[in-house]
């Protein structure tokens, strides 16, 4: 493509080695969403259009920034405009994903899904819309796929690819700094539960809202994790190095064992190695639907649908809904979940020959308005449907942007599930965007004196 220059909202861009036209590109912030969203509602009227009308704020949450309070819900007074069940899901069943219809078959007298009216009222910030713009002229995969260059947020707001819309999934904005200790429930099928503890410290130079990401510093986030429950596991620290381009940086992770004081290199870390304390039922690779390298699986774009699916999800995140309440027999309560009508990508994720992987076949289900994956039909090697999996985002007034709240993996075969990420019975919820980490916490030397 011929270099070429566009100026949208007075800031001029150059579109040489442009993914999209400038054309196609003008479209941002005004027919679509600054981060390539549909701005109209559908011709039912059952997606509303989107407003954009709240930035860093909450209504009814009397937020104080970084201060870890739970969050509130913000349409805590509206009742479901429908319900759907075991009886009547064939009439939904085009908005609805197999495993979703998979869980209403299985628990037909348990299991339901409410559906809320639909609203589409927050928006990012500024800086997030400019680094959209710029990606959408420029940035561009390189290695068949196995990293970009661009800018590190939103690298591709019309994707063209599977492939493009995969590291949307990966690289969408969010979290620059994460403060947060969460829990995890393995819930059996007779109703007992096995829990976890754990304190992170996320930073993620991607989503910096002062400095400019740009794909050549190499590394898109790193992770610290200090596991605080099941006792046998006290102690334990995982770091991670996340990077922008899997083929020449891959990514790098250490362990310190409190037993042995010492920290070892973990080889090859993520893809389907067990997550600890679940039972089996996540993978490493899970967390947040899929993370780390694409290169066992074939990427393709489905397309985009209406669907139901978790949004604005207050209820399951706030400090008022307790876990005796919130973790039912064989999935999470319903009455806590909350689900509107919106349009989503799909990506079909299929396993390469001669590749390993516990899973033969994923399809992820991303929310068009904020690029987060909401929820993922995962199926084994006999191409049969084995797990569903939701996460359910609010938004959040530290950062502006949305927060993955309580993640459920669900196991259609065993009938048991984890709950991951949960912080309603946390003494404090998520303090993101603070600032207060730095590079030099994650390394090996810094597990080592952690661990001391």
């Amino acid at each position: 493509m011929l270099a070429a220059t566009l100026t949208v909202n007075g800031l001029a861009i150059s579109a040489a080695l442009a993914q999209v036209s400038p054309e196609e590109a003008a479209k941002l912030g005004k027919e679509l969403t600054c981060v390539g969203a549909e701005k109209a509602g559908n011709a039912a009227g059952t997606i509303p259009p989107y407003t954009g009308k709240y930035l860093g704020e909450v209504p009814g949450w009397n937020h104080v920034k970084f201060s870890g309070d739970h969050p509130v819900d913000p349409y805590a007074d509206e009742k479901p405009i429908l319900v759907i069940t075991a009886q009547n899901m064939a009439q939904y069943a085009d908005q609805l994903s197999e495993g979703q219809k998979a869980l209403l078959k299985r628990y037909p007298t348990t299991y339901k899904m409410n559906i809320y009216p639909g609203h589409r009222d927050f928006r990012y910030p500024d800086y997030v819309c400019r680094r959209a713009m710029s990606n959408a002229l420029n940035a561009k995969l390189v290695d068949d796929g196995m990293g970009i260059e661009g800018l590190g947020q939103v690298p591709f707001p019309i994707p063209k690819s599977g492939m493009e819309l995969l590291w949307n999934h990966q690289l969408p904005a969010r979290a620059w700094t994460e403060d947060k200790t969460s829990d995890l429930a393995s819930v059996l099928p007779n109703g007992s539960i096995g829990w976890g503890r754990a304190y992170g410290k996320g930073l993620s130079p991607a989503n910096s809202p002062t400095v400019e990401p740009r794909t050549e510093d190499k590394l898109q986030s790193y992770t610290n994790n200090t596991t605080l429950k099941p006792a046998r596991d006290n102690g334990v620290i995982n770091i991670a190095h996340e990077p922008y381009n899997f083929k020449t940086d891959p990514r790098q992770a250490w362990t310190y064992s409190p037993s042995t004081r010492r920290v070892r290199q973990l080889p090859g870390y993520g893809y389907d190695q067990p997550m600890i304390g679940t039972n089996g039922t996540m993978t490493v690779d899970e967390d947040r639907l899929y993370n780390g390298s694409p290169e066992r699986f074939t990427w393709k774009l489905v397309g985009k649908r209406e669907m139901y699916i978790p949004a604005n999800a207050y209820k399951a995140n706030a400090g008022t809904a307790k876990y005796a309440d919130l973790l039912t027999v064989n999935h999470p309560n319903p009455d806590y979940m909350r689900y509107e009508l919106r349009r989503v990508w799909v990506l079909e994720a299929d396993l390469k020959e001669g590749y390993r992987h516990v899973y033969g076949k994923r399809v992820l289900f991303i929310d068009e308005d904020t690029w987060h994956s909401v929820m993922a039909d995962n199926y084994d090697a006999r191409g049969q449907l084995w797990k569903h999996a939701m996460i359910n985002y609010y938004y959040h007034p530290d950062m502006s942007a949305w927060q993955a709240g309580s993640q459920f993996f669900m196991d259609l075969n065993s009938g048991q599930y984890t709950g991951y990420g949960m912080t309603n019975e946390t003494k404090k919820g998520a303090v993101l965007n603070e600032g207060k980490f730095t590079a030099d916490q994650y390394t090996a030397d810094a597990a080592r004196a952690m661990g001391r």
